[in-house]
């Protein structure tokens, strides 16, 4: 059980190894963007090889568009409120906006963060053993957030201490998630659990539609095309293995 909740704090660290780099570093931004096109590749393969693929077998495939569909729905009304609230620009490390807060920014880090974990604690229920390719996908999508997010913050103003506290809570969120993922769904049906995963697969492929992968080519340049598809690649090799 609490094998569940480690997996997910240790996906959510590196937003705070980010963050600490961004704090005390100066990265420069071409690597954060190839870093961020690698996960964007890792991710969309989790989402598609992993999520979707076991969504189709246990649950059919008008189940898994359905329920694909409203994870995708859910984030892009989340992403356009968030807009309007000032965190559209919550994973970019320039200056923001006046009208953008940090507590925007910091809700829709978790709400990009919790879908994630709670499918990294049910995949212990599905497979008997983690998602290594979600871990990782979360793992290396978190670090170029935190790092970004991080950077933007401090040209903000914001205390080095309040960041770090923000992202603390980000990461305890995640195991917490990952951890009632595997206590409320332990007796789900596969029906519900697959619909879960789609739902999931959903809200990440239009989180790194919108947030990721127009930072990671600001960033990294034309380059980040190829990075994306070695990380594709690499999430079908992990999704074998």
């Amino acid at each position: 059980m609490f094998q569940a909740g480690l997996w997910g704090a240790f996906a959510g660290s590196s937003i705070l190894l980010g963050a600490l780099i961004g704090l005390y570093m100066n990265l420069p931004k071409k690597i954060t963007g190839l870093i961020m096109s690698f996960g964007t590749g890792v991710l969309i393969g989790a989402a598609s090889f992993e999520l979707l693929s076991e969504a189709v077998n246990e649950g059919g495939i008008m189940a898994t568009s359905i329920g694909f569909l409203s994870g995708s729905l859910v984030f892009t009304l989340s992403e356009f409120i968030l807009t309007k609230k000032g965190a559209s620009d919550r994973k970019r490390s320039k200056k923001r906006e006046q009208n953008s807060s940090g507590l925007s920014i910091f809700i829709g880090t978790v709400i990009d963060a919790i879908p994630e974990s709670v499918i990294i604690g049910v995949s212990l229920l599905t497979q008997g053993t983690v998602s290594y390719l979600m871990v990782i996908a979360v793992f290396i999508s978190n670090f170029p957030e935190g790092l970004s997010s991080t950077v933007g913050l401090k040209k903000d103003g914001y205390a080095k201490k309040k960041i770090l506290y923000m992202w603390t809570i980000v990461v305890c969120l995640s195991a917490l998630s990952s951890l009632l993922g595997y206590l409320f769904l332990k007796n789900a049906s596969e029906a519900i659990i697959s619909s879960i995963s789609a739902f999931a697969a959903g809200g990440i492929i239009a989180m790194v539609a919108s947030t990721m992968m127009p930072e990671a080519f600001e960033e990294g340049g034309a380059s980040v095309g190829l990075i994306a598809s070695l990380g594709l690649l690499a999430s079908l090799f992990l999704s074998h293995y």
